[in-house]
């Protein structure tokens, strides 16, 4: 028998350490981990007050309250007992301006309750008693209750988590998120509002405040939101009554109720992931009936928006590689820009950056960009001041920053190119090449983070490029759509068209090129290596080697049929083209594997079987598995290890820096 070598990060019998990283490569990842994030980002209904979760860069978290209006005004922490360990993002402002709601989590429990506070110095007090997972707190029209989802003695923080260990009887249990409503001065009795069969995503309150707006599937919660529907649940009936069904290649998202609540507004379209929202703006009647797409062949994709007391929509899309904020008239489909820049803000979503005010004018938001790290910005749109300066001290470690353009089959394609730090037109430079995850998702320019990025790459002396090719938001339906039943085909030849467009035009060294990405950027880059000798070095983040087997083992397994067609078991054929198992032999590129040991959307199989094809076939390759960690990295030293062994990987084998 053949003997084959694992690395297991941390584990006592890992093989082999690798070299130290240099000083300049150590410093840039302190930099990146020290740097302070923000989320949570708030504004009350009458724009006087912002309210926004920072993080230090360690598990320091905070929610902070200020007066932003007022130049003298500073910051308050906002605290609730001493017991209190930490604080989720989720801020509720009553409608009056009065009062927020929040999520605090005990030291000794990680069991989270609703806490009410009066703003803005006023008590916290804790409203619920709940055992389970609650999230999503929404203060009623009137003011006088409060919702939430609520997973009773159970639930989880979604698929980018560790899984936990797969033993026993699979599936026997499901903990579905209810519609929980609590009365913050009637004690802490809980309503559950919507019925116990049926998982709900993302709910609204209706203006009269007697029915919800609800997205909702059978559970599992994980696995189900890609057949959602949207239903409405009267309160005191907990049944739910359908109002859209959509198609199989449309996902839903982002309900919301007009100010007359006679049509539910939402976002459509085909999404691979929960909460990273893109498509078109549909509205349809409260009460069902066809929905009628507002924004029909828009060469951009929609993220998330507001109602206007006037009846008319602000929204956030994805453009160009960028983002904007423009208004929608329902009635007549116009549209008007009031922002666009390079940054991509996002009102609704997993991770939203943008809130308004009861005008849909004042807002909020968490703002970075290539030139400057996180901070938050407050004002009307387009107009924002900076409220914070906790980054005040960071200094970006990479050249400039541009936005390149370029066509493949009649598509216009966009990315991101980074130069090197400290750039000399007269060298060559070697170029890694980050193909994002998704794949409806897409980069836009933004402050590099602690996570799977090469961003790190330009201060070490290489272009970076990041592509957003088809499939990709931020050009339209018809763009996200392109890859449907093709992955890895028109979207790799529009990578390669960007590498050609790049080396065209700056001082690349076309013989030392590099690809990596993770999750479906880490499957773009097994597929890349079976299918081209283009790139000298290759490092797959949570990649998939093999659809039809990833099929049977990842957890999120009703996100394929909209982009496959149909199910493994009744078209291998398809599942097969797009493998790159079925490409193997043709691999001559040296790559490198990293995965987290309970990765439930790209399990760890998948790069298990990558890396053992490569070491039977003799290519250089290693396998790098990390202990307890989900799709989503959260060990501190486990992101830099990533980090670390991919510049030593590049390092190796495109030559040593410049």
């Amino acid at each position: 028998m053949r003997h084959f070598r694992v690395v297991l990060a941390g584990i006592v019998f890992a093989t082999a350490a690798f070299c130290a990283a240099n000083d300049q490569l150590n410093q840039v990842l302190k930099q990146l981990e020290r740097t302070h994030s923000f989320s949570g980002v708030t504004i009350s209904p009458d724009g006087r007050w912002i309210t926004w979760v920072e993080s230090d860069g360690g598990d320091s978290r905070k929610m902070y309250l200020l007066e932003w209006g007022n130049s003298s005004a500073k910051p308050q922490a906002i605290a609730v007992e001493a017991e209190s360990a930490a604080l989720q993002e989720g801020v509720a402002w009553s409608p009056d301006s009065r009062k927020i709601a929040f999520l605090a989590t005990g030291a000794s429990s990680r069991q989270q309750q609703v806490y009410v506070m009066t703003a803005p110095t006023g008590k916290a007090t804790q409203v619920t008693d709940l055992d389970g997972y609650v999230t999503h707190v929404a203060w009623s029209p009137d003011g006088k209750r409060l919702a939430f989802l609520y997973a009773e003695h159970g639930g989880g923080e979604g698929p980018l988590e560790a899984v936990p260990a797969q033993v026993g009887v699979i599936g026997s249990e499901l903990h579905n998120q209810q519609i929980g409503i609590a009365d913050p001065d009637n004690g802490r009795r809980v309503q559950l509002v919507s019925p116990a069969n049926l998982n709900v995503y993302e709910y609204d309150w209706s203006p009269d405040g007697a029915r919800f707006a609800a997205i909702a599937a059978p559970g599992p919660a994980n696995n189900n939101w890609w057949t959602a529907q949207l239903y409405t649940v009267a309160i005191g009936q907990q049944e739910m009554k359908a109002v859209y069904h959509p198609p199989v290649e449309q996902q839903i998202a982002v309900p919301k109720w007009s100010p007359d609540g006679k049509q539910i507004a939402f976002i459509g379209g085909l999404m691979s992931d929960e909460g990273f929202v893109g498509g078109d703006i549909f509205l349809v009647g409260s009460d069902g009936g066809d929905a009628r797409n507002l924004t029909p062949e828009r060469k951009s994709s929609p993220s998330g928006f507001v109602w206007r007391k006037d009846g008319k929509l602000v929204f956030t899309e994805t453009v160009d590689g960028g983002g904007a904020i423009s208004t929608l008239d329902p009635g007549s489909g116009q549209t008007e820009t009031l922002w666009r820049g390079s940054q991509s803000l996002h009102q609704d979503g997993n991770f939203p950056d943008l809130y308004f005010a009861a005008d849909a004018r004042t807002s909020v938001a968490m703002r970075s960009s290539w030139e400057q790290a996180p901070e938050v910005w407050a004002g009307p749109v387009g107009d924002w001041r900076q409220m914070t300066r906790a980054n005040a001290a960071e200094r970006k470690f990479w050249g400039r920053a541009e936005s390149v353009h370029w066509t493949e089959s009649g598509n216009n394609v966009q990315g991101w190119l980074l130069y090197p730090d400290h750039f000399d037109p007269q060298k060559r430079y070697p170029m890694i090449v980050e193909i994002h995850g998704g794949p409806a998702s897409g980069r836009s320019a933004s402050w590099p983070s602690a996570r799977f990025d090469m961003s790190v790459m330009a201060a070490l002396g290489y272009f970076v490029l990041f592509p957003n090719p088809r499939g990709s938001y931020g050009e339209g339906e018809a763009f996200t759509r392109a890859n449907v039943k093709d992955f890895g085909y028109g979207d790799l030849r529009d990578v390669l068209a960007g590498v050609d467009a790049v080396v065209a035009k700056a001082p690349v060294d076309n013989d030392r090129v590099g690809v990596t990405g993770w999750s479906y950027g880490g499957f773009m880059t097994m597929w890349t290596v079976t299918q081209t000798q283009r790139f000298r070095a290759a490092v797959a983040g949570a990649g998939i080697a093999d659809w039809l087997s990833y099929y049977g083992e990842n957890s999120i397994d009703e996100w394929m049929i909209p982009y496959f067609g149909k199910s493994v078991y009744d078209d291998p054929a398809v599942y097969a083209k797009s493998s790159p198992i079925t490409y193997i032999k043709n691999v001559k590129t040296p790559t490198l594997v990293v995965v987290g040991e309970r990765d439930g959307e790209c399990p760890a199989p998948q790069s298990f079987e990558f890396w053992h094809a490569l070491q039977n076939l003799d290519i250089p390759t290693q396998l790098v598995v990390y202990p307890g960690e989900g799709h989503a990295f959260h060990d501190p030293k486990d992101r830099l290890d990533v980090m670390r062994r991919s510049v030593e990987w590049f390092d190796q084998y495109l030559g040593s820096r410049q």
